[in-house]
């Protein structure tokens, strides 16, 4: 029996939700209000997902979406939602994740604002993943979230391709050459990086077919994976142009280079760092977690004396730069957050992995800092880090959510935690 009806909520993962003949059933691109009847259903990770069914009625909080290939691409699942209600939506989850209300700012542009795109290269096509099939690939013609360039770039894979002969992977096999076409935009400064994720080393031949195909790059890297997992990381070696590109937010430069981790969303990350800094007190901060400095430069500028630490130490050497051709008082050293000396700072500033601070946690409870800024895209990490061990010294005294990440139900929370009397 085919299952349908009303879609009556939105799970925290941002499915439809819709139960009938009590069964409940979760549906992709499906929102609060629409009809449905699902045409194909599979249980996945415990519960029953439609995979493909026909809308009978639309919500009132639809839109029609811009992009052709919305429905199948696993990159915006709410691409068919009007804004305002994405923006209430993500309100709502992320209160009933945590149990705390916070004010929402949405993002500037909704439109080419991503400032990095990874295309996977295979033998099925070359684009992005299928939502809910692992070997599935959307063989992309455009990518608006991204980049208006978007064909530019594949144009320049497929011409490239073609001229070596390289072959793209193939998902079922875990064999091929070609993995990952990454490309990054400075949204502000116009510099793009191209780096291409393969399997193999390059003859002269094939760089110079790389280098011909990708003439507009400001920096193109080739980067070697030596693994078969499916991600895009390899070691990276510069091919042509320069090492890093730049993008500026506001009065602050960052450089960006192919391991680096940046906000996605550069016009919304002014309200992401203006955030962070309306909670900072004091004039010591530490940036736990600091990665390439993007919190600690910014404040820096501001006048606070920042000190960081990241484990990743390529990162950390990152960081200085950012801080030196900024001209701040920064230092970032390499460590690790559990086992870092909190000593006397006013703020520390903490953007933890997506699993959360786990261990650094009960180091900030011991620590006696007044000012703790949680800077969080999982909700539910915060909440576990919250309840099972900040709560015994912190309360919660300001949060807000930035939307860094429209068309999906992610959402960036900045929360303000003060020490107990």
């Amino acid at each position: 029996m085919k299952i349908g009806g009303r879609v009556d909520k939105i799970s925290d993962d941002g499915l439809g939700v819709l139960e009938a003949h009590g069964r409940k059933l979760h549906v992709p691109f499906a929102y609060p209000g629409d009809v449905i009847k699902a045409r194909k259903v599979r249980r996945r990770f415990g519960r029953k997902l439609a995979l493909d069914f026909e809308l009978i009625e639309w919500s009132p909080l639809r839109q029609t979406p811009r992009c052709p290939h919305f429905g199948t691409c696993g990159g915006c699942l709410w691409q068919g939602l009007k804004y305002k209600a994405q923006l209430e939506l993500k309100k709502d989850i992320f209160e009933r994740v945590t149990g705390i209300k916070a004010e929402i700012k949405g993002s500037p542009r909704l439109w080419g604002f991503r400032n990095v795109s990874n295309f996977i290269v295979t033998s099925k096509g070359i684009g992005l993943k299928e939502y809910g099939n692992p070997l599935g690939v959307v063989d992309l013609e455009e990518c608006p979230v991204f980049s208006k360039r978007t064909p530019e770039y594949l144009r320049s894979l497929t011409g490239f391709l073609r001229e070596t002969g390289l072959r793209p992977w193939n998902l079922r096999a875990k064999s091929g050459e070609v993995h990952y076409l990454q490309v990054r935009e400075g949204k502000f400064t116009g510099e793009v990086m191209v780096n291409l994720i393969a399997h193999v080393e390059p003859s002269g031949e094939v760089l110079e077919a790389f280098k011909g195909h990708f003439s507009f790059a400001d920096s193109l890297y080739w980067s070697l994976k030596a693994d078969k997992r499916d991600d895009p990381r390899g070691e990276a070696g510069l091919v042509a142009g320069e090492p890093y590109i730049r993008e500026r937010v506001e009065d602050v430069a960052y450089l960006i280079h192919p391991n680096s981790f940046f906000q996605t969303n550069s016009y919304a990350l002014p309200l992401l760092l203006k955030a962070v800094e309306r909670f900072t007190d004091g004039e010591r901060v530490l940036d736990l977690y600091s990665g390439v400095g993007t919190f600690g430069v910014w404040l820096g500028k501001r006048g606070f004396k920042v000190g960081g630490v990241e484990m990743n130490p390529f990162a950390v050497e990152m960081a200085n730069r950012n801080a030196q051709i900024n001209g701040v008082n920064a230092v970032f050293k390499v460590g690790k957050a559990e086992g870092t000396s909190i000593g006397d700072y006013d703020t520390v500033i903490v953007d933890p992995p997506r699993r959360g601070l786990k261990e650094a946690a009960e180091l900030l409870v011991k620590s006696g800092v007044e000012k703790v800024v949680y800077v969080s895209c999982n909700p539910k990490a915060f909440k576990l880090d919250y309840e099972r061990h900040l709560k015994k010294a912190y309360r919660i005294d300001g949060a807000v959510l930035i939307d860094m990440f429209p068309h999906t139900p992610h959402v960036e929370a900045v929360v303000e935690l003060v020490r107990k009397e």
